[in-house]
C-alpha cells in the first residue's frame, strides 16, 4: 500500500505517519517510512535548497518547481521500487502538499500546480491520504513549543508566513479532500494522540490485502 500523511505545518502528520509504520512492522509488514521533500539524496539537497531561510526569497513558480523536481526524484527513485518489491510506503506530505502551499498559499492556481505534480509523478497517488486538520491556532501554538524545545529549529521558510497564508493552505487541503472523499481520511488534529493513531489503524486495516488502484484523481476528473 501507498499512505500519504497531509496536514500544515504542526498537524501531527510526522508523529502519526512514524506510529502507523511501526504499527504495520508489528504486523509482519515490511514498510518504508519516507518524507517530502526528501527521501533520496537530490531530494534532500533540494529541501535544504527549498525551505532554508537564508536562500530566501525564492520566487513562486521556482519554489513550485524545486518541490515538484524533489516528488519525481522521491517516486522513481525510491516510492516506485519500494512498491514494485512488495513493500508499504507510508509518506509525511506527498502531492497534496504542493496543491496547498504553491496553488492556494502563492496563489498559483491549485489545478495548475495539481497538473505539473501529476506529470512529475506519472499520476501516481496513495491509496490513501490521512489529512491531520488543525486549526490555525493550536498549528502555530505547537510550531512555536517545538521549536522552543532543545535542540529545535527555528521556522523554516513556510512555516514563518503568515497566519493568513496557513489558513489558505488548511482551506485548500480540506477541498480536495472533499472533492475525493474516498480517498481520504480527515481527522481533528486537536484530540489526543493515541486516539488519531486508533483511527487510522482502523482504516488501514481494513484496506489491509485490498488491491491498490492508483489512478490520478485528477485525471479522473478530466484535468
Amino acid at each position: 500500500m501507498f499512505i500519504a500523511f497531509e496536514g500544515g505545518d504542526g498537524s501531527g502528520k510526522s508523529t502519526q505517519a512514524r506510529l502507523l509504520a511501526d504499527r504495520l512492522r508489528q504486523e509482519g509488514q515490511d514498510v518504508e517510512l519516507t518524507r517530502e521533500p526528501g527521501g533520496t539524496d537530490v531530494g534532500e539537497r533540494l529541501r535544504s535548497l527549498v525551505l532554508d531561510p537564508a536562500h530566501a526569497p525564492i520566487d513562486a513558480v521556482t519554489e513550485a518547481l524545486i518541490f515538484a523536481a524533489a516528488r519525481s526524484a522521491h517516486v522513481r527513485q525510491l516510492i516506485l521500487p519500494a512498491l514494485e518489491a512488495g513493500r508499504t510506503v507510508i509518506t509525511d506530505r506527498y502531492m497534496d502538499s504542493s496543491v496547498a502551499y504553491q496553488g492556494a498559499g502563492r496563489a498559483l492556481g491549485p489545478e495548475t500546480v495539481a497538473g505539473l505534480n501529476e506529470w512529475a509523478t506519472g499520476g501516481l497517488r496513495p491509496d490513501l491520504t490521512v489529512l491531520l486538520d488543525a486549526d490555525t491556532t493550536t498549528a502555530a501554538g505547537r510550531r512555536a513549543t517545538r521549536e522552543q524545545s532543545p535542540g529545535g529549529a527555528g521556522p523554516d521558510r513556510l512555516e514563518s508566513e503568515p497566519e493568513a497564508f496557513h489558513q489558505s493552505i488548511r482551506t485548500a487541503f480540506t477541498d480536495r479532500a472533499k472533492a475525493h472523499p474516498d480517498r481520504y481520511l480527515v481527522l481533528d488534529a486537536g484530540r489526543d494522540i493515541p486516539a488519531l493513531a486508533a483511527e487510522v489503524w482502523a482504516r488501514v486495516a481494513g484496506l489491509l490485502g485490498a488491491g491498490a488502484d492508483r489512478t490520478s484523481p485528477d485525471a479522473e476528473a478530466g484535468r
